[in-house]
């Protein structure tokens, strides 16, 4: 596939490709809603227990939920996908400052982070990307439609890079469509049965070419407001509506604009 096929300004005859295009009709179905972690019974933690019994990578539990340590830490924010109104998928994700140094690839990797966060760099660190079963087999574009949060993240937290701390075998993902390299070795991580690699997406080199090729990505800063802020709360009882649409809209607006004025 061509690059201006991909790149939403490119081409004002067709400027949105229709991989984009169908992403963004999806979005317009698709609510996000911000987890509250200290509940226990969340229906998160259960889509967790049900995803990673079905790949055998935790042992039954007469609860049926799965939790860690880092869930409960203050740099953590955890998100439901919903289409239709139906849970499709989660994510959490740690904005890992020097202040705040918890995450998981902290844990595996705090070798190759500690240097770069004593430098002053930080990051967003999303693990715990699971999906109902159903839904990834009916929506195949799920990954996007959850990594979106990372995305959004990396851009209202302004870090250095978004983290992938994944089997070698999902690399190659993270490298197309994040523009990620490996930033590490091969490592373990407490619990897995598999080893892992950590890559980043440097924000400053990637971010506007990840909009540019994949437009449903963009959001508004309301859309990140609703999600990220501290103060802010309507995410915890109200799943917020996306914004891509919108966003991207005036992405072309602003690019005519320019265009006009050149």
């Amino acid at each position: 596939m061509g690059a201006n096929e991909l790149d939403p300004l490119a081409n004002g005859s067709n400027p949105i490709s229709r991989f984009a295009g169908g992403l963004i009709d999806i979005l317009d179905r698709v609510e996000y809603s911000r987890v509250r972690m200290d509940v226990v019974d969340n229906p998160v933690y259960r889509l967790r227990y049900e995803a990673y019994r079905r790949e055998e990578f935790v042992p039954f539990n007469d609860a049926g939920i799965v939790t860690d340590d880092l869930d409960g830490t203050p740099n953590a924010f955890c998100y439901g996908i919903h289409v239709d109104g139906e849970l499709v998928s989660s994510i959490r994700i740690h904005h890992v400052t020097s202040e705040h140094r918890k995450g998981p690839s902290i844990k595996s990797c705090r070798d190759v982070l500690d240097p770069l966060l004593d430098k002053g760099q930080s990051f967003i660190d999303p693990s715990r990307f699971t999906a109902d079963y159903e839904a990834s087999l009916a929506y195949p574009a799920l990954p996007f439609l959850t990594l979106r949060i990372a995305v959004m993240a990396t851009d209202y937290f302004s870090t250095t890079a978004c983290l992938a701390l994944v089997r070698r075998e999902h690399s190659a993902f993270y490298r197309r469509v994040f523009g990620a390299i490996e930033m590490s070795d091969v490592r373990e991580y407490p619990g897995l049965t598999f080893p892992v690699v950590l890559f980043g997406s440097n924000a400053a080199i990637n971010l506007q070419q990840i909009y540019r090729r994949y437009p449903f990505f963009r959001s508004t800063f309301e859309e990140q407001q609703a999600l990220f802020s501290q103060t802010d709360l309507r995410g915890f009882q109200y799943p917020i509506p996306t914004a891509a649409r919108e966003a991207v809209e005036q992405a072309l607006v602003d690019h005519a604009r320019t265009v006009a004025a050149e």
